[in-house]
């Protein structure tokens, strides 16, 4: 086997056993995203320097036994809206062209402390508003499996990089699904923990109250492990939680016996293509078959869900982005007569469609006369979608269904129709509005042979029921 085929635990045990250099593993990487960059275009800026550099100082560490992560040694790719100390840091939008910051996020931290080398950062929609990678300033991310189809987004970078073996795992961020929807998308596993066990410290802030980090990986083994080491407690993130409970790995067990799994009819309705209907059921005809315990039911409230989380995000955002404004830093327009022009021209130049649209919707949600009309009204349906979940796991461990009521659009057609590419949130958005964890993983393809994603949600804190629960169903299922 190729060492790009190797998933990130695999080659993390031959680095460590002294089979494989850390340098081969970064040559690997790079001559991928050599080969095949041109046409699928994962990344915005690419640190071949910075890698190799990172890569002789890893491996020195590991020959001196000072590095015992499984994931020493194993390069990884940064979503773009993660801070990366002296690398380019852009949210895929005109306004940060130039920004290199001057710290690293928190979680890129922890995988640089357990011997990770970033190869580069991924490409992703402006802002991570988007569900396509399409909205991107740096050009659109193509789907690995078939270059005339999206990613997903807006982690869709990293989804691709991972899907087209550029990286071994990737980091991206989920504020509606965009995670678990582009690994869907590409055929890869994604998770989104639990809101407040991965540090948002260093992440550019798109709604503050939804944002998480989260792993994209080849399996759930990588996933898992990955998600170990970017979580705990940080005091520079107000919303983060000491959690005791971050032992992911332990939960690797192919066992499903006894595992109450809920299946929400609502989930199954008008609008789900019946290919994606097909293969979800067919997986939990699988779990149910190995132990599981499957029955349907009812969670009306998910039909609100979208009108509840534009309207959240989109005010959170509105907030959020008023910091880019050419003065600190970022791009400044060159031709204006005072301050307020140029901060109009700025932001006019500088943010793409999509951004612009959500802002004005946000700013237009908080203004004076709308503000309980539609925003507080948001956050009440917020509160019901959450208990609505709340009592369901009184019955359930997991929730099954799918991650997108398709498989992966061809480019083009979502950005033509903004609810269309809304719509295609429609399964993943409640998981980020009740907090909860949520896993993706691939459970077959289409007749065009593009990958159908699955997805499990457990209750608060019980990452470990849903990562047992995926890696029982990944045994079964064999190679994707």
């Amino acid at each position: 086997m190729e060492l790009k085929q190797l998933s990130a635990l695999e080659l993390g045990k031959k680095i460590a056993a002294g089979e494989v250099k850390v340098k081969e593993a970064v040559d690997a990487a790079f001559a991928v995203s050599d080969e095949k960059e041109a046409d699928i275009h994962s990344y915005i800026t690419i640190d071949k320097e910075g890698a190799y550099a990172a890569a002789e100082k890893v491996q020195q560490a590991i020959d001196k036994g000072e590095l015992s992560s499984p994931l020493a040694g194993v390069p990884v790719a940064i979503k773009d809206n993660m801070c990366t100390e002296g690398i380019l840091t852009t949210c895929a939008s005109k306004i940060l062209c130039n920004f290199v910051p001057t710290y690293t996020a928190t979680a890129v931290e922890k995988l640089k402390a357990a011997g990770a080398v970033i190869l580069g950062k991924t490409n992703m929609d402006e802002f991570a508003m988007g569900s396509t990678t399409e909205t991107s300033a740096y050009g659109v991310t193509r789907n690995p499996r078939n270059i005339a189809h999206v990613p997903g987004g807006s982690s869709g970078g990293s989804a691709a990089a991972v899907a087209a073996e550029e990286c071994f795992y990737a980091l991206g961020s989920d504020t509606g699904g965009s995670i678990r929807q582009p690994a869907g998308y590409c055929g890869v596993v994604g998770i989104k923990p639990t809101y407040g066990t991965v540090s948002r410290y260093g992440l550019v802030a798109y709604g503050s109250s939804l944002d998480q980090i989260g792993p994209l990986a080849k399996d759930v083994s990588d996933a898992a492990a990955v998600l170990e080491a970017i979580s705990g407690y940080d005091e520079k993130d107000s919303t983060s939680i000491d959690r005791k409970d971050l032992d992911f790995t332990a939960s690797l067990k192919e066992d499903v016996k006894g595992v109450r799994i809920g299946i929400p009819r609502d989930y199954f309705g008008e609008g789900l293509d019946p290919e994606v209907a097909a293969s979800v059921k067919a997986a939990a005809a699988a779990l149910k078959e190995a132990g599981a315990v499957v029955e349907e039911f009812d969670l009306a409230l998910v039909k609100y869900a979208i009108p509840t989380y534009y309207t959240i995000a989109d005010a959170e955002a509105s907030s959020n982005l008023e910091r880019f404004d050419g003065i600190k830093y970022g791009y400044r327009t060159e031709d204006y007569t005072d301050l307020h022009d140029m901060y109009k021209k700025t932001r006019s130049e500088g943010f793409g469609p999509e951004v612009q649209r959500r802002i004005m919707l946000g700013s237009f949600v908080l203004s004076s006369g709308y503000y309980d009309a539609y925003y507080l009204k948001a956050l009440k349906v917020k509160a019901l979608i959450k208990q609505a979940f709340d009592d369901a796991f009184k019955k359930y461990d997991v929730i099954l269904g799918p991650v997108a009521p398709t498989t992966a659009p061809k480019l083009g057609e979502s950005l033509s129709d903004p609810m269309k590419m809304y719509l295609g949130d429609i399964y993943t958005i409640s998981a980020n509005l009740a907090g909860i964890p949520g896993l993706s993983i691939p459970v077959g393809r289409d007749a065009a042979g593009l990958p159908i994603g699955m997805q499990l949600f457990g209750d608060c804190f019980k990452e470990d029921v849903i990562i047992r629960t995926g890696y029982t169903y990944e045994k079964i299922r064999g190679a994707f």
